[in-house]
């Protein structure tokens, strides 16, 4: 039998998601050092760790390198091979939440949405240039603006930051990752209304090939698929109690179930107050999404 190879990223935000969310559910990673680049999982045997550089996931899982991976989608749907093997098998993993971006000067005023920009395209190719996008997720931008009417544009490479690209003079808009939008807004630079070209989240992705034709690997990456999503599920929900004054267990329950979100997800649990001085109390249990929590309480 060999041994499920599974690839997270070595360093940064979804290293740390990754690992709390693996502890989470039980399945915390056994690393001897930071420098290592091998780990396991002791509660799950048969699986070995491979730590790799997030944009190298992907690729990784697509040649069989690695069997699956935890990475962003924004990477998965840039670098993945459009014939190639690799598939998502958990499509959000919940950290990790980001979106890619079309962001312009703040200069530019009447630009605020796709068919500004693609106005824009137009008049620059009239003075006899392209409009210059710097980016470094240059698949899903060409796709985005071809989808969006805006023709006649050059992508520019860039490595390092992008913000201050436009200021430099070496393009004039950029496409980037953003989670809150801040590093833009303090670069001078604005995201348009409708131009968010995809939004990101942690996922894993899997070599669809390798896990169909060795069944102890797709059990391996079932039953770590079953621990991560019972966990998922579990942290979607906050159990509630609370005292609640009434004549009786029947009218405290009327009172619960007159509002949905009381209600919980199953219905409330009570049980008496024993106080010793004739007053009627009642201990409320409801499970409710976190979603509704502040309004629960």
């Amino acid at each position: 039998m060999s041994n499920l190879r599974f690839a997270l990223p070595s360093t940064g935000a979804l290293y740390d998601g990754t690992a709390e969310l693996l502890a989470g559910c039980g399945l915390a990673v056994r690393r001897a050092n930071s420098r290592r680049y091998t780990a396991d999982i002791p509660a799950l045997p048969g699986v070995d760790v491979l730590f790799q550089r997030q944009s190298d996931i992907t690729t990784e899982v697509d040649g069989g390198s690695a069997d699956i991976g935890v990475v962003g989608l924004d990477r998965y749907s840039e670098s993945r091979l459009e014939r190639g093997d690799t598939v998502l098998v958990h499509d959000g993993l919940g950290f990790g939440t980001s979106s890619l971006v079309i962001a312009v000067p703040d200069s530019w005023l009447d630009v605020t949405s796709m068919a500004d920009l693609a106005d824009i395209a137009l008049e620059f190719r009239a003075k006899g240039r392209d409009l210059r996008i710097a980016s470094k997720y240059q698949r899903l931008v060409k796709r985005f603006l071809n989808m969006n009417g805006v023709n006649y544009v050059s992508m520019v490479s860039v490595s390092g930051g992008l913000e201050a690209a436009p200021v430099m003079g070496y393009a004039d808009i950029i496409a980037d990752i953003t989670a809150t939008g801040t590093t833009l807004r303090e670069n001078g630079l604005r995201i348009l209304v409708d131009g968010t070209i995809i939004d990101s989240q942690a996922v894993i992705v899997g070599n669809g090939r390798a896990l169909a034709n060795d069944p102890e690997k797709l059990a391996l990456t079932r039953k770590l698929l079953e621990k991560i999503e019972a966990s998922l599920r579990a942290n979607r929900y906050q159990r509630v109690t609370g005292d609640i004054q009434g004549d009786s267990e029947d009218e405290v329950v009327r009172q619960v179930m007159k509002r949905r979100e009381l209600a919980g997800v199953d219905g409330p649990t009570i049980s008496a107050v024993h106080t010793g001085n004739n007053s009627s109390w009642f201990t409320v249990q409801v499970l409710v999404q976190k979603t509704d929590l502040t309004e629960v309480v």
